[in-house]
């Protein structure tokens, strides 16, 4: 097996994130307003997240950049050949580039030959008979473009596609389905490449899948670290979670469990997909818990949970009551004795323990990595052989260390050199005694030493201490300036040594986490004297014994992990002692309270202080070579920074209840992202907000207080006369934000029903926003929605209508606006993929997509055909289907869809 990488994200491109499951390819001025209309308005209510360009106008020679972007950034693309399809470069350039994503990145390409004869294409008959233009300056079709565009079109010519025939709306009935069923099979787990040794040890597997009268509906994969559970797991998910009704992939439980309400998260993740993405609200764990099993009990479901080891969450996930269900349950753990678990939960288990790779399979994988190919390059293999038979089978083992011996065949001249290097590793490895484990540990600290820049050591210790599970792009802000972050993680994950997740978060192996602190214990017996301090007990002795330190360059000590004694008879825990810490980076504080000076303090770059007892900031505690500040859940009430602070780039105030003010912002005149999450009592930010030109994202979620601000000059007046009696925080009027925001939470800030918000917008290019759970009727009015890509409105009770909505609106969440009746948008050329509207039980028309009508209300001669429906006109009906007719008690109507030639009755007579 080649990995034991945990990483379950969906499978994507290398280098970009999936943003669309669809691209539709095809000729305006033949099927725009007719059979593409149709398609994507089909396409759009299946729940697939369609892209076609609205754009009619005369078209440039190159395409547009969204264009291709939208190409690379989706699953799959339809070309509908129509007859004019090949007059037009532009639809020939498309084509060209979904062919090279097809061949590049198994992007799905299903051709619709729309009236046309696929041999027509092929052959370039016809309108297909394209041909070079002689003479005409600039001309895109030159003899180079002509003869690529021919190769293209005989090409996705060949290709498995659909001719149309019979009825339009039941051929686009069945392209839907095929590409939705596609796309599901294509929506798997990702595994690593190289995937060695997997069908042999997936045969057990699949024959108890098959087998409903095993008796067991639990199968546990046991096996040491590194060994390949996780990537044998999701090699049997992805080969069989097309044959179950639905399926889920937990990964890292046993991570997640341990972080704050992380059971509840992973309960609702498995309850959305058992459920097939619907959202159950669950406000507990019992309660997340009995829905599981009432789910599992009605659906055949494939569930895999990943890294399995406490008790606890076996119960929480699966339930103890004993009942009937045909789903099937795989985890993975190092625990052999996991069989013993089941016995408490009414479950039966099935245990498979995971043998390790034999000297082929072994050398296969080694030389994968080191040579790019399953065979020893010339001169290598009796090294590459003992190499990997050193190894022990161990898959994670053979990838890093394999990785660290990659040789380059271009380079011969090398060769002798590297096949030295190779010689002196086999003789250090050899040294090297004990167990298979401390082998293990022996060839990934080889694989450490061998990072090419003493920065990339560094920088892959700090991560393995304070920043696995952190967003990329935060970790490389926190450590570029000193590490060189964003080329040193890329060394990193190409040596095996780290990996990126799709949500773009640091991903590292617990046997790479765990080898990483050994190397910094054994700097020294004494925690003064390492670059790194992440055992709570022994930071909690340095800081209140006051003493310092040369060497420490990050510290974390989090107060609620100490002993029950500790806590009840504490350290006066003092500030001089990080203040002799000279090459003090990165401070990580949980619920810690310290005594004395900050002046002195260290020049940190991170300081991360969760409930941080401090209520205003001294003097000294900032310093200005601060990249990231995190001071959630703590007890500020009033946020200024004393000085300069030029390199702050985060402030992340979460939850931090009391704060009530924010004060000269301009101090940050660096600064991209700002959040107080959750800032429930705050009351003002100072209106120099709007200098701070790098702030990209704003987060004021929760914060309630701090639009209580009136249309009603004299209701202010008594607000503001109110606040000087009681000596609170004079009520704010408004203030400007920065033109440079691209994301804006407001949502749950208790914008009531004016249709107006207490801050001035000037034109901000807003890509995303959310106004969820807040109380208007209208969105705003001085909101500048123009080109906004997503909207998020969940939960605003009161909402009637969204109107004028901009063409670039890509996604759209209205889940729970009980009052929304209707949809329009600025034109009808919009580009939504994604629209969820669970809970809408009073809308009535969404522009482009349907329209209710009373029955009453119509003229026969609209009915056409089913004129006879008049006479239910003044009967009471059940609206059945989707979630728009979902508990509605109406007249009889119809539907309307102007994309859809015929009107469909969607009820049942009462």
């Amino acid at each position: 097996m080649a990995s034991s990488s945990s990483s379950a994200s969906l499978l994507n491109h290398s280098d970009h994130s999936i943003h669309y499951d669809v691209f539709l390819s095809f000729r305006g001025q033949d099927t725009r307003n007719s059979f593409t209309d149709h398609l994507y308005a089909a396409l759009v209510r299946a729940g697939l997240r369609t892209f076609r360009d609205n754009d009619d106008l005369k078209r440039g020679h190159e395409l547009k950049p969204e264009i291709e972007r939208a190409i690379i950034e989706s699953r799959a693309s339809i070309v509908i050949l129509s007859e004019k399809y090949a007059t037009s470069s532009w639809c020939l350039d498309e084509l060209l580039l979904m062919l090279e994503q097809r061949r590049s990145f198994n992007h799905f390409v299903l051709p619709v030959f729309y009236h046309v004869d696929p041999s027509d294409i092929r052959d370039q008959r016809q309108s297909f008979a394209i041909e070079v233009e002689e003479g005409v300056e600039r001309s895109k079709w030159t003899e180079y473009n002509v003869n690529r565009w021919k190769v293209a079109l005989s090409e996705v010519a060949d290709l498995t596609g659909m001719v149309v025939s019979g009825s339009e709306a039941d051929f686009i009935a069945q392209i839907v389905d095929a590409i939705d069923c596609k796309l599901d099979i294509m929506k798997l787990v990702s595994t690593p490449a190289h995937l060695i040794g997997m069908e042999s040890r997936a045969i057990g597997i699949n024959s108890w899948l098959k087998n409903e009268q095993s008796g067991a509906n639990a199968l546990a994969i046991c096996g040491m670290g590194g060994s390949g559970k996780t990537t044998l797991a999701q090699f049997i998910y992805n080969s069989n979670k097309q044959k179950f009704e639905t399926s889920s992939y937990l990964e890292e439980i046993g991570k997640q469990y341990k972080q704050p309400h992380g059971l509840l998260g992973l309960q609702k993740q498995l309850l959305r997909d058992i459920l097939g993405g619907k959202n159950e609200r669950i406000s507990s764990v019992f309660e997340g818990t009995r829905k599981v099993e009432e789910a599992l009990q009605v659906k055949r479901v494939l569930i895999v949970l990943d890294d399995i080891d406490e008790h606890d969450e076996l119960d929480a996930l699966l339930g103890r009551r004993a009942f009937h269900t045909q789903s099937k349950i795989i985890i993975t753990t190092r625990l052999l004795d996991i069989h013993a678990w089941f016995g408490s939960i009414s479950w039966r288990c099935q245990v498979h323990k995971l043998g390790l790779l034999n000297d082929h399979e072994s050398l296969e994988l080694l030389s994968c990595h080191a040579f790019g190919s399953k065979i020893p390059m010339e001169g290598f293999k009796e090294l590459a052989v003992q190499i990997a038979k050193y190894c022990g089978g161990n898959p994670l083992a053979l990838k890093v260390l394999g990785s660290s011996l990659f040789v380059n065949a271009e380079d011969p001249r090398k060769r002798s050199s590297i096949i030295e290097i190779w010689r002196s590793t086999l003789n250090s490895l050899n040294s090297l005694g004990g167990d298979l484990d401390d082998k293990i540990q022996g060839i990934l600290q080889k694989s450490f030493d061998s990072l090419p820049r003493a920065s990339n050591r560094e920088l892959f210790l700090h991560i393995a201490f304070f920043f696995v599970g952190e967003y990329e792009d935060y970790v490389v802000k926190i450590l570029e300036h000193d590490w060189h972050a964003k080329a040193g993680i890329m060394t990193l994950v190409n040596r095996c040594l780290l990996s990126i997740s799709s949500s773009k978060k640091l991903v590292m192996h617990q046997l790479l986490q765990e080898m990483g602190r050994k190397i910094v214990l054994e700097e020294s017996k004494d925690p003064a004297k390492r670059s790194r301090v992440l055992q709570n007990n022994e930071s909690y002795r340095l800081l209140g014994k006051g003493q310092g330190s040369e060497t420490i360059e990050g510290l974390a000590l989090d107060m609620r992990k100490l002993s029950q004694w500790t806590r009840s008879n504490p350290l006066a825990l003092k500030t001089g002692s990080l203040a002799k810490m000279d090459k003090l980076k990165l401070l990580q504080l949980k619920y810690v309270e310290l005594t004395g000076s900050y002046e002195n303090f260290p020049e940190l770059r991170w300081l991360c202080w969760h409930g941080c007892n401090l209520t205003t900031i001294p003097s000294g505690l900032l310093m200005s070579s601060l990249v990231a500040i995190d001071m959630s859940y703590g007890n500020l009430k009033m946020f200024e920074p004393p000085t300069v602070l030029n390199s702050l780039k985060i402030l992340n105030l979460k939850d931090s209840q009391k704060l009530v003010s924010i004060h000269n912002l301009s101090q940050l005149p660096n600064l991209e992202t700002l959040i107080l999450w959750n800032c429930s009592n705050l009351t003002h930010v100072c209106k120099t907000i709007q200098g701070l030109e790098r702030l990209d994202l704003l987060d004021f979620t929760g914060c309630k207080n701090l639009w209580k601000v009136s249309s009603n000059k004299y209701v202010n007046q008594l607000l503001r006369l109110r606040a000087l009696y009681t000596g609170e925080e004079v009520p704010q009027q408004s203030f400007s934000l920065p033109d440079s925001l691209n994301f804006l939470f407001l949502n749950n800030c208790n914008l009531e029903k004016s249709n107006y918000i207490p801050v001035t917008f000037s034109g901000q290019p807003f890509l995303y926003m959310n106004l969820g759970n807040n109380l208007f009727e209208f969105l705003p009015n001085n909101i500048n929605f123009k080109t906004l890509r997503v909207l998020e409105l969940t939960f605003c009770p009161n909402l009637k209508c969204l109107l004028c909505l901009p063409s670039t609106l890509e996604e759209l969440y209205t889940n729970w606006c009980f009052s929304l009746e209707k949809i329009t948008f600025e034109s009808t050329r919009f580009r939504l993929c994604e629209f969820v509207y669970r809970g809408c039980n009073k809308i009535s028309e969404i522009q482009g997509l349907f329209k209710l009508v009373p029955i009453a209300k119509l003229d026969e001669v609209d009915l056409g055909h089913m004129k006879w429906i008049k006479a239910y006109q003044d009967l009471e009906v059940d609206l059945v289907g989707d979630e728009i007719t979902k508990d509605r008690n109406w007249r009889v109507q119809e539907t309307q869809d102007p994309r859809i030639t015929c009107n469909h009755l969607i009820q049942t007579i009462r």
